[in-house]
């Protein structure tokens, strides 16, 4: 997992990294730039982002949202303010006054964004956190300017240029989808249908919980969870990828994200989860 504080920081010491700074995006160049080359990018920035206290994080919008219905913020499973879910654990409709710090485009804080509840969390096929607001869309954006970031309804295709956009840290990552894995194994947890990134994306601690944009859309396509951090193989922090057939491959130094195009069917009107809903495979309490 993409832990934050103690790991990130033990990764910028060991590495000579720096962190930008308020509102400025360090962005390597995109893998791939002929696949890259057929859209123009749409610009990306940190405007409807989140930070955590120990995660990044994003305010979304579903496609059947609308603008009087309580706003929704993603982050990870592994995030929860409670600890992290075992696996195939699944909570929903837990009450929760955390509270997120809302992002604008140069990663100036805004306003704090507060819970009411925990709709939906687990690490279990996915690693995925979703916080109801006490404010609508409505009021966010009449208050703060501040938009919520929309979540593609489609599976995301290898190729893309993507922009990994953490709050926690101020900082956006560019690379491509290089492809998706079967299952990715971490310790005790699997996820599946990852999406697995090219190397520019080299995410640290405290980005979990990023939302991951399609550079041609502006739309959110993925969450930002993990990365194999020393070559070992199924380890925490060090996730193996396994095929059809079982063979384990490592690759140490990429990193992967939780493909989302998935949740907006287990919501029904009014960003109530419904687990019940058809073709909503989220995992079942």
């Amino acid at each position: 997992m993409r832990r934050p504080l103690v790991g990130a920081l033990a990764t910028l010491l060991l590495t000579g990294a720096t962190v930008a700074g308020a509102g400025t995006a360090t962005a390597a160049s995109p893998d791939g730039a002929a696949g890259a080359a057929k859209a123009r990018p749409k610009a990306v920035d940190f405007a409807g982002t989140v930070a955590l206290s120990n995660c990044s994080g994003s305010l979304i919008r579903l496609p059947g949202s609308s603008d009087n219905d309580p706003g929704l913020v993603m982050t990870n499973g592994h995030c929860l303010e409670t600890g992290m879910p075992g696996p195939g654990e699944v909570i929903t409709d837990q009450p929760s006054t955390r509270t997120f710090s809302l992002l604008n485009s140069s990663a100036g804080k805004v306003a704090t964004l507060r819970a009411t509840k925990v709709s939906y969390a687990t690490m279990t096929d996915t690693d995925v956190t979703l916080y109801e607001l006490n404010t609508t869309y409505a009021q966010i954006k009449q208050r703060y300017g501040i938009s919520a970031l929309s979540l593609s309804p489609d599976h995301p295709v290898a190729g893309t240029a993507i922009k990994v956009v953490s709050g926690f840290w101020k900082r956006i990552y560019s690379c491509n989808a290089d492809g998706f894995v079967h299952s990715l194994r971490e310790a005790d947890w699997t996820w599946k249908d990852s999406l697995r990134y090219t190397s520019s994306c080299n995410t640290i601690g405290g980005t979990s919980g990023s939302p991951v944009v399609d550079a041609n859309t502006g739309k959110v396509i993925a969450i930002n969870n993990t990365g194999n951090e020393s070559g070992e193989r199924c380890t925490m922090n060090n996730p193996c990828e396994v095929d059809e057939n079982g063979q384990v491959t490592v690759r140490q130094g990429i990193n992967y994200a939780q493909e989302t195009y998935g949740i907006a069917k287990c919501f029904a009107t009014g960003n109530k989860l419904d687990l019940s809903l058809p073709g909503c495979e989220l995992p079942k309490p």
